[in-house]
Formats: structure tokens, C-alpha cells, sequence
């Protein structure tokens, strides 16, 4: 069953990409196709930005044809790893935000920014987040098939029965801390979607919109959910029966978004707002700070992360404790 799911999976998450990928395409090559006012951003940031998210798309694209190939299997655990990580990151919460934001602003009556049609049409919104929307539901649906099949044995053991790869205490140390800021950055941002203008400019607070509340509330829940999977990881203790696929996508899933939606949106404003005049200016005041931050979580995360897979998946590359630990859990993997 599986084996036919992933290459369906895999194959509708690549067509999905294409009308993203052309929309994109047409706007690098000076084609303002859905442009209504071409003068809000910088000619330089606006081809920057597009030529960007082009390829961020078209790696998207290129993972989930590589999701449906034989050789998909031996390819390096990293090259697949880090892009699906990111893509979590930017899909998940921008999906449930934006979905969210939608269902708030049917109910209470609140306009919708993306019905205004005062930058892009209306036509456009349809278009790329309905793109996304199949996108994001088939390529992290393709790679959660995709990891059950190449390391399914270590992902249904119970967390307490993990082994001790080696740097687990010293990833303590720094995952411990990395939870907590996560905790803390994840109700800051729950407080900003029920309302609150803790720390946020009078201008920004000015302009916020039922999107914008809801896009908190996500990025809010996914850290605290985030901060609970690495609690659950690298405590085991605290939920010892539970089984590593649990904590796991939490982690993941709350790291990344954290990092991807939250630190790298930043990093971007900031180096756009220094790059190129025009360009939306970066986030002043606490919500800066909490940008910063996000991406220091993210980093931490991504960091003990990458230990943990080369460590566990070490047995391909024909050192022992590599392979007492692929035979333990029974996994074939390859990196």
C-alpha cells in the first residue's frame, strides 16, 4: 500500500509546484501578470523576493520527485531532511494561519486582506495558496510515508527505549534551554493572536489584521507544541512508553516553523531593509527581538537534529556502533 501511496503522493506535490513555480517565473521576467500595484515594492526587492521563493518552490519540487524514485532510499539523509524540515516550517504554519484567519473572519465579520485586491488580485491568493494548500498536504504526507519506510523501526520505539548515541547528555544541555526559550516565544505569540500589543509599535499594532492575529496563534501553538516534543525527547522520562514518531513531529514540526516562519521571515526583512530601499522594514521593538530569538531556537534545534540522524544512521557508512544500532531497531537506512 505504501509503496504505491508515496510515488502518488510525491508526483501530486510536484504538480502542485507548478503554478506557483510559472506565477513566479512571470514575475521575475517583468511580467506583472495579477499585479495591481507594481509600485509598493522596490523593481530590486520585488525580483530578489520573487527570484527567492522561486527557488525555494522549485527545491520543493525537485525533493518530492526525488520522494518517488527508487534511488530515493540511498539518497543522503540530510539532502532530503533539511528542505522537508524547512518546508514544514513555511507550510504548516502559513496553511493553518491562513486557514484560520479565514474561518475567524467569516465568523466575526472582520475583513479579509486578501480579498481587498489593493496589491495583488484576488485571482492570485486562489492560486498560490490553494497551491500550497495540495502542496503542503502531499509532500509532508509523501515524506512522512518516506521516513516510515526507511527508518520506521527506530520511529515506533517507545522514546525511553532510544539509544545512547554518544552526545545525548551534551544535547541536553543545549536542548533543555532551547525548550524553554521556545515556551516562552510561543506564548508571546499566543498573546499577540488573543490581542495583546505586549512590546509591539503603535504602528504595527495598527495594522494588524484577523490574518495576522491568526498567523500568531499558530506560530504560538506550534513553538509550545515544539517545546513539548524536545522535552519529551531528550526526557524521556517524562513520557516513557510514548512512541519516538509522537515527540518527534512535534519537535519538528515546532522547531521548524519557528525557525523557517518565524527567524528566517526575519533575517529576510532585515537583510531586505538594508539591501534594497523599498523594502518592508524589519520588525522594531519586541517582535524583532522574538524574530531573533525564533531563529536561535531554530538553529539549536537544527543543530542537535543533524547530530542525532547522522549518529543514528551512522551503520551505512560501516562503523560498528552504527550498525548494533540499525540492527537493534531493525531499520535499513542509508545516508
Amino acid at each position: 500500500m505504501d509503496s504505491r501511496r508515496l510515488p502518488l503522493l510525491g508526483r501530486i506535490a510536484v504538480v502542485a509546484c507548478l503554478p506557483y513555480l510559472a506565477l513566479k517565473l512571470l514575475w521575475v521576467l517583468g511580467f506583472d501578470v495579477g499585479v495591481v500595484d507594481n509600485h509598493r515594492i522596490g523593481r530590486a526587492a520585488w525580483f530578489a523576493a520573487n527570484l527567492f521563493t522561486f527557488l525555494l518552490d522549485a527545491v520543493a519540487a525537485a525533493v518530492a520527485h526525488t520522494l518517488t524514485r527508487p534511488g530515493g532510499r540511498r539518497a543522503p539523509a540530510w539532502l532530503l531532511a533539511f528542505p522537508l524540515w524547512m518546508a514544514s516550517g513555511l507550510l504548516v504554519p502559513l496553511l493553518t494561519g491562513l486557514v484560520g484567519g479565514s474561518v475567524a473572519g467569516l465568523l466575526t465579520g472582520r475583513p479579509n486582506p486578501l480579498a481587498a485586491g489593493d496589491f495583488l488580485a484576488p485571482w492570485v491568493f486562489g492560486v498560490v495558496y490553494g497551491g500550497f494548500l495540495v502542496e503542503g498536504v502531499t509532500l509532508l504526507g509523501a515524506f512522512a510515508v518516506y521516513a516510515h519506510q526507511r527508518w520506521g523501526g527506530l520511529l515506533r520505539r517507545p522514546v525511553d527505549a532510544l539509544p545512547d548515541t554518544g552526545s545525548r547528555a551534551l544535547q541536553r544541555i543545549f536542548l533543555v534551554p532551547a525548550a524553554v526559550l521556545l515556551a516562552v516565544l510561543g506564548g508571546v505569540r499566543v498573546l499577540w493572536g488573543a490581542g495583546s500589543t505586549l512590546g509591539v509599535p503603535a504602528g504595527d499594532a495598527a495594522g494588524r489584521t484577523v490574518l495576522s492575529a491568526a498567523a500568531d496563534w499558530s506560530q504560538g501553538l506550534l513553538s509550545l507544541a515544539g517545546a513539548a516534543g524536545l522535552l519529551l525527547l531528550v526526557l524521556p522520562r517524562l513520557g516513557p512508553r510514548l512512541r519516538v514518531r509522537v515527540p518527534l513531529a512535534l519537535a519538528w514540526t515546532g522547531g521548524a516553523s519557528a525557525f523557517a516562519c518565524g527567524g528566517c521571515l526575519w533575517l529576510g526583512r532585515a537583510v531586505a531593509d538594508g539591501l534594497f530601499p523599498g523594502a518592508p522594514a524589519v520588525s522594531g521593538g519586541l517582535p524583532g527581538l522574538v524574530g531573533a530569538l525564533e531563529l536561535f531556537a531554530g538553529v539549536v534545534v537544527l543543530c542537535a537534529g543533524s547530530f542525532t540522524l547522522g549518529e543514528l544512521t551512522a551503520g551505512v557508512r560501516g562503523n560498528a556502533p552504527g550498525r548494533m544500532i540499525v540492527e537493534r531497531f531493525g531499520t535499513r537506512t542509508s545516508t
